[in-house]
């Protein structure tokens, strides 16, 4: 299973990916909205983690984007 996670934490961004590599997720972080988006696009993720505060774009704004651009990945909302 292929995880985003999107935090703008790196302590925290690390810590959720070093805990789902260990139950065997693979996981690719970033750091704000924009990128965030960019990924969703380019890749092919079963979920994303997605902050609502974050720069660039927060969370809400990216999920609206996603959504309207025929991105159905799950997305659970980190706060």
């Amino acid at each position: 299973m292929n995880i985003l996670i999107v935090e703008d934490e790196p302590r925290l961004a690390e810590a959720l990916a070093h805990i789902l590599e260990e139950s065997d997720y693979h996981t690719e972080t970033v750091g704000n909205g924009t990128d965030a988006l960019s990924y969703a696009r380019s890749e092919l993720y079963d979920l994303v983690l997605l902050d609502v505060m974050l720069p660039g774009m927060d969370g809400l704004e990216v999920v609206r984007t996603m959504r309207h651009e025929n991105i159905s990945t799950p997305v659970l909302m980190l706060t």
